[in-house]
């Protein structure tokens, strides 16, 4: 059999990782990654890479149980391998706090993170309005060393990398067999989906070393994330604002939220600000369809974007979701299209 040819559309965390899942597993396949940026400009390259898990409603819970599961396991195996360096992933321990007991006390990725417990009455004492909280550790991932790190990876396995702006699936029929769209927010003008939104984040980089454990406030707008090039705290949610632009008043707030929480903030150096439009949808779209192309020709489509600011810690798990899916498309072609 010939290589069947597979197009993976889109840069980020979510498309390299959906990338590398197909490379390594099916040698039948000729991988090709397209992508209009690449890191360090993607949205990925900004986000905190925590892994938090929030929940999707329409999702089945064992679904998002696994793809929790299987992000964090493969992510856990780099932090605990010597490639924990190159590829920017560590533990991370700290505490989630809650201002109100929440009725839910533990969430469902509870038991799949390491060492879950609720804080104790004299680790509640440092934060004074808040009056419940989780302590765990987590993995945290720095993708401005993660997606080179997936590249390289990407490569080895034979996978082909190449610099251009999609503009309709159409440009790629006769060139590839499979097309996977990892476009994220691309993916409203790309395949015309009105449901994915941006919500846009404001994080700032600080030179803290001095800090050791995450914080972040369950409202999950207000977090103190350190990691390996600075702290990253933030933070905004700004449903269908598309301003890539710094917003000083944000800046102000950020900093004074955090420093609340972690006064020593105060005395910390700006690195770097930075703003991120997170590709949101009320559920991902982790799905496959069979897109029909001038002509009678169809081509089938695997869907894996919307992830929100989950990305990072869904990447791993609808990655392999989206390889199952590639994996059907190949059982489904006829037999002169594998030959």
């Amino acid at each position: 059999m010939t290589n069947v040819r597979v197009a993976v559309v889109g840069a980020g965390v979510v498309g390299f990782s959906t990338a590398v899942c197909i490379a390594e597993t099916l040698p039948s396949c000729s991988v090709t990654l397209l992508g209009e940026k690449f890191s360090p400009d993607t949205t990925s390259d900004g986000a905190a890479g925590f892994l938090f898990a929030s929940k999707y409603p329409d999702i089945p819970l064992e679904r998002q149980k696994r793809w929790f599961k299987d992000g964090f396991d493969h992510l856990l195996a780099i932090a605990l391998s010597q490639h924990s360096p190159e590829a920017g992933v560590m533990l991370s321990s700290g505490w989630q706090i809650f201002r109100e007991v929440p009725a839910e006390k533990s969430p469902f990725w509870s038991e799949l993170v390491i060492g879950f417990r609720f804080m104790t009455d004299v680790e509640l004492k440092r934060f004074p309005e808040h009056k419940f909280g989780h302590a765990f550790t987590s993995v945290k991932c720095e993708c401005s060393d993660y997606l080179p790190w997936l590249e390289k990876r990407f490569r080895q396995a034979g996978g082909q990398v190449e610099q251009r702006k999609v503009t309709s699936l159409e440009e790629l029929s006769h060139s590839y067999d499979i097309i996977v769209n990892c476009t994220g927010l691309g993916s409203k003008t790309l395949v015309g989906d009105d449901q994915v939104y941006p919500v846009r984040g404001q994080v700032l980089k600080m030179e803290a070393p001095w800090l050791q454990h995450f914080i972040r406030d369950s409202d999950g707008m207000t977090y103190i994330y350190p990691g390996i090039h600075g702290v990253t705290i933030g933070g905004t949610r700004q449903t269908e604002d598309w301003r890539l632009e710094v917003d000083q008043g944000n800046t102000k707030s950020i900093l004074e939220r955090c420093s609340g929480l972690e006064p020593s903030l105060r005395n910390a150096k700006i690195l770097e600000e930075w703003v991120g439009l997170r590709p949101s949808r009320k559920n991902p779209r982790v799905e496959r369809e069979l897109v029909k192309m001038q002509g009678a020709r169809s081509v089938p489509v695997v869907h894996n974007y919307g992830h929100g600011g989950s990305g990072v810690t869904y990447a791993w798990g609808t990655a392999l979701d989206a390889l199952g899916l590639v994996r059907q498309c190949l059982q489904d072609m006829p037999l002169k299209a594998k030959l």
